[in-house]
Parts: C-alpha cells; sequence; structure tokens
C-alpha cells in the first residue's frame, strides 16, 4: 500500500513523468507505448514507479479500464504544457517550420491527405512533412504541429480548429449489390461498421430522421477499411463524403440517399508553440484542398 512508503526527495525521473503524461493523455499504455517508441510494459513499469516514488495512485479501476484519480487529474495539465512547451522548443531550433510534424487519423491520412501531399511539396519544396498516426479519438499528440480529424462543431470551437471540408454522410454501395432499387439494395445489404465509428449507421438514421430495417453486420476496424470493403462489394458503408468524394463521382460507388449534412467538419488542430512559416503555408494549402473538394450530393 503506498500509505506505507516512505517517498525521498529526489525530483521524479523525466522518463517516468514522460511515461505518465502520455499514458493519461492518450487513455491507454498501449498508444503511450506507440508514441515514446517503448514498450507496452515500459510504460506500466515508469509510471508504477512514479507512483511509488510519489507515495499516490495515479490510476485507479481494473486494469483494462484505468482512470484518473483526483491527484493523477491534478498533475496531468502542468505536465501537458511542460513537454508541449519542451517539444515546441525542440521545433523552434530545428528552423522556421521547414520540418513539420503532422498528425492524422489513419482513414484521413490514407484516403484524403496521402494522396494530396505531391502537391504540398511541388509548391513548398522546402518544408518536409513528417506524417504519423492519430490515434483514433485523440486531439493532441506530442510534438504534432498540425492534427487532422473529423471533430463535431462544440470540439472544432473548444479546440481552436481550421475548418477543412464540412461533414456530410451517407450509405454508398457498390454497383455490383444493387439489383433493381438501389435504394432497398443499400438498405438491405450487410452493414459495414468500423469499429472507430460504430454509431455510423445510426448518425445517419437520425440525421435523415429514418429507420433502418435489420442487416446483417460486418465490422472491421477503420473508415478506410469501410472504404476499400464497399468497393470490393462486401456490403454498403455510411462514410464520410470527403473519404467517398471520388469513388462516387467517378461511379465506383453510389450514393442512393445522398450525404447529409451535421455539424461537424475535416478539421485541421494547431499544436503546440509558435506559428511557424511552415506551419502557416501547410494550413493555407489544406484550406484551399478543402475548397477544391466538390460539394457533397444533397441527402434526398
Amino acid at each position: 500500500m503506498f500509505e506505507n512508503l516512505t517517498t525521498s526527495g529526489a525530483p521524479p525521473s523525466l522518463n517516468a513523468l514522460r511515461a505518465f503524461e502520455a499514458m493519461a493523455r492518450t487513455g491507454s499504455a498501449t498508444r503511450a507505448a506507440a508514441e515514446l517508441n517503448v514498450t507496452h510494459s515500459a510504460v506500466s513499469r515508469q509510471v508504477k514507479a512514479l507512483e511509488a516514488q510519489l507515495g499516490l495512485r495515479l490510476f485507479e479501476g481494473p486494469r483494462h479500464a484505468l482512470t484518473l484519480t483526483e491527484a493523477g487529474r491534478g498533475l496531468l495539465p502542468a505536465l501537458t504544457a511542460a513537454f508541449d512547451q519542451i517539444a515546441a522548443a525542440v521545433a523552434e531550433a530545428r528552423g522556421d517550420g521547414r520540418d513539420l510534424h503532422v498528425a492524422a487519423n489513419a482513414s484521413l491520412a490514407v484516403k484524403w491527405l496521402i494522396p494530396r501531399l505531391a502537391d504540398f511539396n511541388r509548391l513548398h519544396p522546402q518544408v518536409r512533412v513528417h506524417l504519423v498516426e492519430l490515434a483514433p479519438h485523440a486531439v493532441s499528440r506530442r510534438g504534432a504541429d498540425v492534427l487532422l480529424r473529423l471533430l463535431d462543431a462544440s470540439r472544432i470551437d473548444s479546440l481552436g480548429a481550421l475548418r477543412v471540408i464540412p461533414n456530410a454522410i451517407g450509405p454508398v454501395i457498390a454497383p455490383a449489390l444493387v439489383r433493381d432499387d438501389a435504394r432497398a439494395d443499400t438498405l438491405s445489404a450487410p452493414r459495414l461498421a468500423p469499429r472507430t465509428h460504430l454509431s455510423a449507421w445510426k448518425d445517419w438514421a437520425r440525421l435523415t430522421n429514418r429507420r433502418l430495417p435489420e442487416a446483417p453486420e460486418r465490422p472491421v476496424a477503420h473508415l478506410h477499411f469501410a472504404l476499400d470493403s464497399a468497393l470490393a462489394g462486401w456490403g454498403a458503408a455510411v462514410l464520410p463524403w470527403a473519404l467517398t468524394a471520388e469513388a462516387v463521382t467517378e461511379g465506383r460507388l453510389l450514393a442512393p440517399f445522398g450525404f447529409a449534412r451535421d455539424d461537424g467538419a475535416v478539421a485541421a488542430i494547431p499544436g503546440a508553440g509558435e506559428m511557424s512559416k511552415g506551419r502557416r503555408q501547410f494550413l493555407r494549402w489544406l484550406s484551399d484542398q478543402g475548397r477544391a473538394m466538390p460539394d457533397a450530393p444533397d441527402a434526398t
């Protein structure tokens, strides 16, 4: 029990503080380990060592569903601010935004951002973009200058994020799965259900005031898995316009109900530190790319 521990006056190690901050911020030792490029067990050991040295419990609950204690919640904001300042100082020392660190959700990175990055490189060859994956629901990542992800309106405002593409969602299906009635066939087809957006079909039904008939469900890991599965004719999927625009425009997917607007957007969240020239150029380029997107077909 921590009550019986005698803590020393020595300050905690930087590695232990970093491990706790990353685990508390990302909500997972696994995600913290990926961010810090260490093992899951290394993060756990560092956090336990920090708790022992402080004589405090920082996490509580079962191992698979840990939550921060009051002490952990009190410690986290100051550590996050301090490590953000360190990351910003290191980025500044590297030069005026010549190295730009961009964190993006996997689906947005694979299906929207990466196919366009050659254009940014052509316009700004002096800026080196370092692209890393952003955890599914994260809104921060250590050392990132820009974070790109789907956000709802309240989080866009609270985070001071830049709206890049207004969000609209709709069910899509491969032409090969349509027999007679595209709408009926879409609703009766197996439903592709990405684990990162399990409520996609229900969200669309709520936005369009529709009742969903019974249909088999086929789980997939991410939105881009759902997109590729829909293209392959494995089922129908409710997806954002940002990811499906090209396939729908080219006729590789059908969107018989159009796309329903919600209050969210593909948004760019600025990271910590001063606004470098490279970051300003990247944000302007993102805005230009968003404006160049075709309008989503209206929901019908």
